[in-house]
């Protein structure tokens, strides 16, 4: 059964969906794997729960988007 982890900065819905559609339709093709087989969890970081180069991700110009 795959799982697949996704760290990123909060996104839609939608994009999320789509992705995880994707993701699945990618195990299908290329393991043969079942769509229902297929597990995909996003978590989630805000700019207060992360840091680069020293500086908070929300006291940055270029933090999450």
């Amino acid at each position: 059964m795959p799982i697949v982890t996704i760290q990123q900065f909060p996104r839609s819905v939608a994009h999320k969906r789509e992705l995880a559609r994707r993701i699945t339709e990618a195990f299908e093709e290329v393991y043969g794997s079942s769509a229902e087989s297929v597990q995909v969890f996003f978590n989630e970081v805000d700019g207060e729960h992360w840091a680069r180069g020293g500086a908070m991700g929300c006291d940055r110009e270029d933090g999450p988007r």
